[in-house]
Order: structure tokens, then sequence, then C-alpha cells
């Protein structure tokens, strides 16, 4: 008979409530998710700024195990998204397995037992044989060392955590920072305040959103013939792998129609030709994330709006001051600074094999297998780990390769008398030197700076390659490439002498 596992889950966002799910669906009950807020969610329960939505088509936006039809628009509002997740979560029972209120501090493998001890910020230990992380790589948010910022006295916060009690109507607001989340939120912020300055520490690339809300007759269509949605959502996968892949990867005739397209359209939009060539990035196309826009070129036009591209030097108590000496009188502040990605995991002490830990194994950047699992650090792994986050299509996708792979390794780890699964130092290393391969070749290589790398410059968010390449390689677990230790005091031991395929 199979043993009974018990497995600890981290998050409580798309990753978490998805495996719960799956969980679920396989017919295992004893798992637990830990959720720090007092809601589910994730990023969707954190970032309400203003226009938040989703860069990726609602339809392939969701589970394809519990597709949703009836998506009000073609890009899902972060509201609807949330709407969705606790709706999943709901009907397929996984809110009673959810914790709310634990924030983990860490957790400490026991080589004997082959167990995980999971702490808690509250003093609990929790036991478990099998430790999953999710909660992904944007939860952190980043905010700049600015010199006087402490002096300033007015109102400031950063867009994942917006103060929606601050009245912006008539102030003069400055929003640092002009990437994703920004170009959502400052079209609906510049219609409210007297003045709005934004500062650009370097341009972006961005392409039509080309956006809708679905009609009553479609989604009565969807709702009727699922097999629409289905195709679809099939359609949109394939085009984003055909149309962004190719500029992801620095193919030169890609880069250049896209580049081309991009520029005129910015062009075509903004009445300023001086405005205009300080929007033009200095960086190849999809060096750093391709952002999509309906609006924001456009709000650039009001009389309002100013954008600063000279750098912040100091700021006052009411002013922000920048380096050519000009100073910016302003009320708030929205720091629209993206989120802490590096190190890995930096909220959590993770205690493998031997009292290692991955801060200590990390600290040349993060890596792992398949982005899952490191050696060393037996039945523990990781949704949305490093290099698995994308720049072309929905990292729903990767998420349900890894559920599926999490599955399959549950599987080998409830054969009676198993202790724990451990990958192969060596197969690790070989997957990481053919992902920094692939990497050397892309344009987020070809670029400064960004989310994406570490301090030193590695590339250690995103998979290099396509998604279908991901799909494969985790369609199951290989045991061959597992350190398998049996039963309690024996010692670990490979599960075949045949060598491990190559990465």
């Amino acid at each position: 008979m199979a043993r009974r596992l018990r497995v600890v889950i981290i998050g409580s966002g798309f990753g978490g409530i998805g495996l719960g799910i799956r969980l679920r669906l396989a017919g295992i009950e004893s798992f637990t998710i830990l959720e720090r807020a007092a809601s589910l969610g994730g990023t969707w329960r954190e970032n309400t700024y203003p226009g938040a939505a989703c860069d990726v088509p609602s339809m392939l936006y969701c589970f394809s195990f519990a597709q949703k039809t009836d998506w009000t628009r073609k890009w899902s509002p972060q509201a609807e998204i949330r709407r969705y997740l606790e709706d999943v979560a709901a009907r397929n029972g996984i809110v009673p397995h959810i914790r709310f209120g634990v924030e983990v501090t860490g957790a400490r493998f026991d080589e004997a037992a082959g167990t995980w001890t999971v702490r808690t910020k509250d003093g609990e230990e929790i036991v478990a044989d099998v430790l999953v992380s999710a909660v992904g790589q944007l939860h952190i948010p980043s905010l700049p060392a600015l010199p006087g910022l402490e002096r300033f006295r007015g109102e400031r916060f950063h867009s994942a955590r917006w103060n929606h009690d601050y009245d912006l109507d008539g102030k003069r607001v400055a929003v640092i920072g002009n990437a994703a989340s920004a170009i959502q939120f400052i079209p609906h912020v510049a219609e409210r305040v007297a003045r709005l300055t934004i500062f650009q520490r370097s341009a972006n690339w961005m392409i039509p959103r080309g956006d809708r809300a679905y009609t009553a007759r479609e989604k009565r269509l969807y709702g009727l013939v699922p097999a629409l949605v289905r195709l679809q959502r099939a359609w949109l996968w394939v085009m984003l792998e055909t149309w962004l892949l190719p500029v992801i990867r620095g193919r030169r005739l890609a880069s250049r129609l896209y580049q081309r397209a991009a520029e005129r359209h910015m062009r075509s939009l903004v009445s300023d030709p001086a405005l205009q060539d300080v929007l033009v990035p200095d960086y190849p196309i999809g060096g750093k994330r391709l952002l999509i826009t309906d609006d924001y070129y456009q709000t650039l036009n009001r009389p309002n709006v100013e954008v600063v591209t000279d750098a912040i030097d100091h700021l006052t108590e009411d002013a922000i001051v920048t380096r050519d000496g000009r100073r910016h009188p302003v009320d708030a502040i929205i720091f629209a600074t993206g989120f802490r990605t590096n190190p890995f995991l930096a909220s959590l002490r993770i205690e493998g094999l031997g009292g290692r830990t991955l801060e200590a194994d990390w600290s040349a950047g993060a890596h792992a297998y398949l982005g899952l699992t490191v050696a060393g650090y037996p039945n523990f792994f990781m949704l949305y780990g490093p290099n698995t986050n994308l720049g072309h299509n929905s990292i729903i996708f990767m998420l349900e390769a890894q559920m599926r792979y999490v599955l399959s390794a549950l599987d080998a780890l409830a054969t009676p008398g198993t202790r724990f699964l451990d990958v192969r130092r060596e197969v690790m290393e070989a997957f990481n030197r053919d992902v920094e391969r692939g990497l050397a070749t892309t344009a987020w290589a070809a670029s400064g700076a960004s989310w994406y790398k570490d301090s030193a410059g590695r590339i250690t968010n995103n998979w290099p390659y396509s998604t279908l390449r991901y799909w494969w390689r985790t369609r199951r677990i290989a045991l061959r490439e597992y350190r398998i230790a049996r039963a309690a005091g024996e010692p670990a031991r490979d599960a075949t002498a045949e060598p491990s395929r190559a990465a």
C-alpha cells in the first residue's frame, strides 16, 4: 500500500492553489497551504493599483483544468483574476486546506527521518514529508535608496502597496519608474492629479495591447461550446511561441521587425519630437520586459504630464532634485520600481542535508534542476523557481508542467520504504550549463541590468527556450536522475547505474 505523504505548500497564489487542486484530483488530501496573509491570491491580492491587469490574454491566464469561459475582457483585470482564484479554490475544496495568517520563516530537513520541519514566525513547527515553495518571484517590493528620502514629508508608497485612502485629486505626484505597473496606473492617475512627473531611468519597448470587452454573445458561445475555448487557448499559445519567442531568442529578422513596428507605433501617438527621442530604448527589443499598453503613450501628451530623464540626486521635504539641479515640487511619490527578485527565497532560511543552506549554495546565483529542485535539499520543490520565468508566454503553462512533475515525484515517494529523493548534483549542473548556453544568445544577455539578473549580471529568472521544451522535460520524473534513500538509516543511493540523460 502506498504511504500517506504529508505535504506543506508555502503560498496561495496560482502555484499553491493550482497544486492543491491537482493534489485533490489525484486523491491526495494530506496537504496544507500556509499563507501569511489573511486571504489567498498572491500577486493578484497584493497589486490593487488603478488599471492593474494581466499582460497575458485572459483565455491563457487560467488553469487548463479549471478553464474560465466568461472573462469580461481579452486582457483580464486584477479584480477578476483574484475572483477567479477565489472561485476555483472554493469550488475545488482548497480553502479548508489553507491556514491563513501563518508566515513561514524557514525549514530544516531531517535526513534520518526524511522529513522537513517548517518554522513559522509565531514559533510553531510543522513536520512534512514534502515541502513545496509556491511563493513566486514577484512579491517583495523593491525600493530605491534615494538620498534624503527620510526627509520627505509628503505621502509615499509602492505600487504593490497602493494607499487607496490617499486622495490624489489635485496633487503634484511623482512616479519613479515607468515599467509594467507604471504604464498601467499612470493613465488613471494623470486624469486626477494637478501635475504628474514621471522619472524615467530607461525607456521601454512597448506594443499595443488591443484590449476590448468580450460581447455577451461571445461569452454565451464559449460557455455552450467549451471546445472553442480550448481551441482559442491553443491558438494563443502557438501565436505567442511563434511571434515572441524569436524576439527573446535574439533572432535578427524578428527583432528588427518588432523594433521598427514598436518605434513607429510610439511616434504615431506621441506628439512631441523631443519626447519621442527619449522614449526609444537603447537596448535590443526583448532585452527587458516587453510591455503592452493601449493608453500610456497618449497620456504623455497631456499638459499636466512630464517625463524627466535626468537622474535623481536627492529629495528635500517637499521636492525631488535631479542631477541637473532642477527642483521638482511634489506632494506624493509613487514607487513603480518593481520587486526584489534576487536572492531567491530571501525571506526563508532553507536548511538541507548536513546543515547546508540555500542562501549559501546560491551565493553565486540561484540555480535548480528544471527550476524545481536543488541537490542537497531532498523532497523540496519550487513552483516558479529559478530560470522558469517567461518573456513570451503564460506562466500558468509552466506552473502546470511543474505541478505534473511534483505529482510524479509524489508517486515515487509514496512507495513504501522510500525515505527521500535528492536530485543528483551532476544532473543539476549539466542542466544549468545548458540553460546558461541558451541564455547567452538571448536579448536579455545583450541588455543591461534588469530584474531578470542578479547583482553579478547572471540571468537567474528566465527560461531561454520554448515552453514546449520545458513541458517535455517535466512530463514525468526520471528516477535515474535522483539519489533515493530507502528505509531509515540506509545511505542514499542512485536509482540506477545508468547515466542520466544529457541536459
